[in-house]
């Protein structure tokens, strides 16, 4: 889902454990709000994690919906999870497939792939209310140019579990002992987190590099006190404990750190040469094609 870069604020002086604060400016796209948190200039990057969006939650009235039209990526896998609503997903792969809540569409870019992301006929018809998270996960150097894929799993195909009162969705990776069947490529983790007012949880220390996310609720993190929408990036290795104020949702993610990547527009690589490589191929037409789709987003004029 490409936007332009959003600017965000940051906490200077975070307490003890956490090395920033992200707190994202809404922007508005499309008729809904995004932000976005990751790149930033204070963390560029969460173990493979490059980019952050939390888009919605938003209200689309009956014969509106979204249209993010074909647009390509290299170097990276995205990751789509809705929390409400339904986005259907087109790639050059000539898969077609609705994403809804609990769900992973998982499209590994690889060398190459164009996708694009609109709303049903049918959510169009009967309007829909919007919530998800995509992230990007920038590739291995060694998997940089390696054969897209499309991959689909449903919401029982995650495991689900519990520590004490909390529950847990692990999305993708390997965390507490328990290994989701979505393919990686790398050391990662990512969990959607629900939590009861009262309940306390340890944030697993398995990887070096480790951030959260609220969605909802108030939360204490190392006694420090957050707000939905609120990014908290860990200091590596240090003992984060999160007591739940309200009733709270959120999702925490991590892994183990890769080499900088350089980003621009929609294009991730180790290689700067590689993505300006990209960028005319795009501009060239060099891309396959979604079938059934004839817009596309043009390369932007600027870096």
């Amino acid at each position: 889902m490409p936007i332009d870069q959003t600017t965000t604020d940051f906490i200077n002086d975070p307490c003890d454990g956490i090395e920033v604060v992200i707190r994202a400016m809404e922007r508005d796209l499309d008729s809904f709000t995004v932000r976005r948190y990751l790149p930033h200039l204070r963390c560029r990057k969460v173990g493979p994690f490059v980019f952050f969006d939390h888009f919605g939650p938003a209200d689309f009235a009956p014969g509106q919906g979204i249209d993010v039209r074909p647009h390509p990526h290299i170097g990276l896998a995205t990751i789509s999870y809705l929390f409400s609503g339904e986005i259907l997903h087109r790639d050059s792969l000539g898969y077609v497939q609705a994403i809804r809540p609990g769900e992973v569409n998982w499209m590994t870019a690889g060398r190459g792939i164009v996708h694009s992301e609109r709303s049903s006929d049918e959510t169009r018809v009967n309007g829909q209310h919007l919530h998800g998270l995509q992230v990007w996960v920038a590739l291995p150097e060694s998997d940089e140019e390696t054969a897209p894929e499309f991959h689909h799993y449903n919401q029982q195909d995650l495991p689900v579990f519990k520590l004490d009162q909390v529950i847990l969705r692990l999305i993708a990776g390997r965390a507490c002992d328990h290994q989701s069947p979505v393919r990686t490529y790398s050391p990662l983790f990512y969990l959607d987190v629900s939590m009861p007012q009262g309940s306390t949880l340890l944030i697993p220390d398995e990887y070096a590099q480790r951030a959260l996310h609220l969605i909802r609720g108030r939360a204490s993190v190392n006694q420090q006190r957050f707000e939905p929408f609120d990014m908290i990036i860990c200091r590596e290795s240090a003992r984060i404990e999160l007591i739940a104020e309200t009733d709270v949702h959120l999702v925490i993610f991590g892994g183990a750190p890769i080499s900088d990547r350089f980003i621009w527009w929609n294009f991730v690589s180790s290689s700067k040469q590689r993505i300006e490589q990209a960028g005319r191929d795009w501009k060239e037409g060099r891309f396959d094609s979604v079938p059934g789709e004839t817009e596309f987003i043009p390369l932007p004029d600027t870096r």
